[in-house]
Formats: C-alpha cells, structure tokens, sequence
C-alpha cells in the first residue's frame, strides 16, 4: 500500500525571514508502514489515539527512530527569560540529555503554516533567539513526520497554535501525537490581573489545545483541576475524551561552583545579613502582589520592625504605578531593593543568606521560586494557595491576607517565630531537578500515566 505523504510545507509562501524567497510543496511517497513500540505512547482505556497511521517518509528522512518535536516558536524568535522560558530550555535540555528510548528528539518551530526544524538552536544556545528574521539565514528545513511521531507543544505560543487547526487536523490524520503543556489558566480566572484583552486572546488557544490535541498535560496537580473544570464548564467539541496529566517542574538554581563566576552585589549582602530579609522573586506582576508586599513592610516599618523587602524581577504588565512607587520610596537602597535583573551569583547568595523567601502572589501555575528556595534550604512564607500546598506540603508557613495590615501581622508571627527556631523549614521538601521534572513528563506521554480524562463532550464540528 502506498500514500503521498505532506511533509508540512506551504506553496506559495514567503519563508521565514519575509524576504521574496517563496517555498514549493514538498511531497513524498513511501510504503513502510510499521512504527517503533518503544517510544509509542499508551492511552487511558476507552480514550484511543484520534489518528490513524500515516506511512513512513524513510527517503527524505533517513533516521528511522521516531521523533519527539518540541515546539519552541516563542523561544526561538525571542527570549525574555521568563518562567515559562526557563522551563522551555531546561526541559528540553533535560529531554536532549535523556531522550526517551528509541526516540530522537528535535526542537521545532512554526514557521508560517508548516513547522520547521530548529536546527542547532536548543537548550544551551548563548544566543537570544535563532536568527529566523535574517535575511541571510538559510530556508527554513519542513518538519518531515511519520506515524508514531510525537509534537509537544512545551512553548506557550497564542499568536500560533489557534492558527494551525486544519495543520493539526492534517498531522493526527497521518499518525502524529499531538500534546501541550498547560502552564496555567491564569488569564482567565484572574482576568482583572492582565491586560485588556488577555483572556479571549487566551481562551482561543486553550480552546484550540482542548480540542485538537491528544492529551494536555499541566505543571501542577491543581492546574489539571482549574482545566478539568473549564472544560466542563465551556463548549468544547472534541470527538474522543480528552486525558489530562500533570508534573511538577524542576529547580535550576546555580550551585555555588556553577555561579562563582557571576559578579556579587556585595554592598546588597551586607544589608541582607544586617537584618531579617524577605526575598521576592519574580516579574512585577499585579497577581505576584508586589503592592501588598510593600504595604505590608511599610507597616512593619513604622512599627519599628527593623525587616528588608528584596524584590528581584523586572517590571512587567500593568506595574507601572508600583515601578514609580519602588524607585521613589524612601527606603530604597536602605532597607528595600529591586533588582531588575540579578547575576547567578547574587541570587545564590540571596537564597543562601535571607530569612525567608515571601511567595506573596495570589494565584500561580506551579510556584518555582519556592523549590529553588527549597534548594537552598531557605524557610518559605507561602499564601495560602492550593498550589503552594501541593507544592511545599508542611515545609512552608502559609498565610492569608486582604491587605498589607493582614500580611503585616501575619510577617510579624512568622518572625516571632522565627526568632524562637519554631518557623517550619524548607530543606525537606520534595523537589526534582529538571532531569526528573522530563522524565515525569515522559512519564506521562509514553507510559500513560494521566490523571484524568475529560469526557466526550459535543461531537467536533
């Protein structure tokens, strides 16, 4: 039996870089059918793969292991060294390392209507993105598949994936796996905290994910619930259930070796050694509760609590009154400071030598600057937030507050505390590196350990 078999390019479309150069479909035609069981995933009973098989496109692409595709589409063009990048790189480093068996992994990205091989760029490239707007960079190579092949989408890519249906659609057909990871549902359960706009602009790549893939996998188990619930609370149209997973991240902070090299802000580190120091890390974000951090240390203040506030992330979305307000405060450079950016080894030395690390945000996917607290055995202050119990368990203290007088007490409990040696620590806390954060992924996609499936809902249009 012998089919053609797409290989994922477009005619007539300009390529990559947007210069005149245009691209021909390239086709292929084979009759190999058989697919590699060692790195073909399994599925919940009743809930099948959607696709059937494709056949083998063995002469365009001669190795014949099946392919993990990472997507990296964000990642590749810029990198912002947000959360989620960080994870993107250090997993798919991790997944480089340690391919599953069998499997060749390859990091991908969209490339205007088909998706291209990334090419040298992975995990450990200096460079900030690959260079796709140069117009010297060659013509970007279509993703060649094959039945048994696996995408994952590990970037969070909004502006691409609600454009790529019918691609996807194409792609299950002919035996590919699709999976996303999902980070959080944050845009739209606290849409009062992002920009106007945000919460439709993600709702239709959620939507587009719950629909077209063949399995969601979540950084946390209370993500896969927040998703669980959206599901079955809109109307999404699915042909077969839908399985959902979860795994928890890794921690990536330098050990002291690795960022010895990095320049020390040593007249920042006699401060934090002076006096107890709550260390805040991440963006400034209206959801990380920066504001109320601020509020809270300023009563302490004028109680003559004698406390620093560090807050290391650099300004974000919708900050632009607390960004005024931190450069202008009179406590700045004495007992509060903001470090927009801080090298590898002022942050080690920050988790080494602060009292506590303040997780003050009032909703989050996962929480990674509590295991790299964890790392370091730094004692974690932690709302109380599901997510941070499933993270920390009894190795954090937790608090609720509606203002900074309510977080003010609750800091002065966890200093009394602290004072006494009875605030819970940190250093037993289960963490994984990142090796262990892909393989539980892997877990998930090859070995079928989902967490649950959603329902067949409407039948797809």
């Amino acid at each position: 039996m012998r089919q053609d078999v797409r290989c994922w390019s477009t005619n007539c479309r300009p390529d990559a870089a947007g210069s005149s150069r245009w691209r021909a479909p390239h086709w292929c035609s084979t009759a190999a059918w058989a697919i590699r069981p060692s790195c073909s995933p399994r599925w919940p009973p009743g809930c099948p793969p959607i696709s059937p098989p494709m056949p083998r496109c063995s002469d365009m692409r001669p190795d014949s292991r099946p392919q993990l595709l990472v997507d990296l589409s964000v990642l590749v063009q810029t990198d912002d060294k947000s959360g989620i990048q960080r994870v993107v790189r250090n997993i798919l480093a991790a997944l480089q390392d340690a391919p599953p068996p069998g499997c060749v992994v390859e990091p991908v990205y969209d490339a205007g209507g088909y998706y291209a091989y990334a090419g040298s760029f992975g995990a450990g490239a200096q460079a900030a993105a690959a260079p796709l707007a140069d117009d010297q960079a060659p013509l970007p190579q279509p993703v060649v598949l094959r039945p048994g092949d696996i995408f994952l989408g590990l970037d969070l890519a909004p502006n691409h994936v609600p454009g790529n249906r019918a691609l996807y659609a194409d792609m299950r057909r002919h035996g590919v796996l699709l999976y996303f990871v999902v980070y959080d549902l944050l845009p739209i359960t606290q849409a009062q905290m992002f920009s106007p706009g945000a919460a439709p602009w993600f709702a239709r790549w959620l939507r587009t994910v719950a629909e077209t893939a063949d399995g969601l996998v979540c950084i946390s188990r209370a993500v896969a619930d927040d998703l669980i619930d959206w599901i079955e609370h809109n109307d999404v149209s699915r042909p077969t259930p839908l399985p959902i997973g979860w795994f928890h991240l890794g921690a990536d902070v330098p050990a002291g070796a690795d960022a010895a090299g990095g320049a020390l802000d040593n007249a920042l580190l006699d401060h934090v050694r002076a006096r107890p120091s709550l260390l805040m890390v991440g963006t400034l974000e209206p959801r990380k509760m920066h504001a109320q951090a601020l509020d809270a240390c300023e009563q302490l203040w004028r109680r003559g609590i004698d406390v620093n506030l560090v807050i290391v992330g650099k300004a974000g979305w919708m900050t632009e009154r607390l960004a005024d307000r931190l450069r202008a405060h009179p406590e700045l450079g004495k007992r509060l400071f903001w470090l927009h950016r801080a090298s590898d080894a002022t942050l080690l030395q920050l988790y080494t030598h602060a009292s506590a690390l303040l997780a003050a945000s009032m909703a989050e996917g996962f929480g990674l600057p509590l295991i790299e607290a964890a790392h370091h055995g730094l004692p974690v202050i932690a709302r109380d937030l599901p997510v941070f119990r499933e993270v920390a368990g009894a190795h954090a203290w937790y608090f609720e507050a509606g203002n900074g007088t309510q977080l003010a007490d609750a800091l002065v409990q966890w200093l009394d505390l602290h004072a006494a040696g009875r605030a819970p620590g940190s250093a037993e806390m289960p963490w994984l590196d990142w090796r262990s954060s892909a393989a539980a992924l892997l877990r998930v996609l090859l070995e079928g350990a989902w967490y649950r499936v959603a329902p067949t809902l409407l039948a797809a249009r």
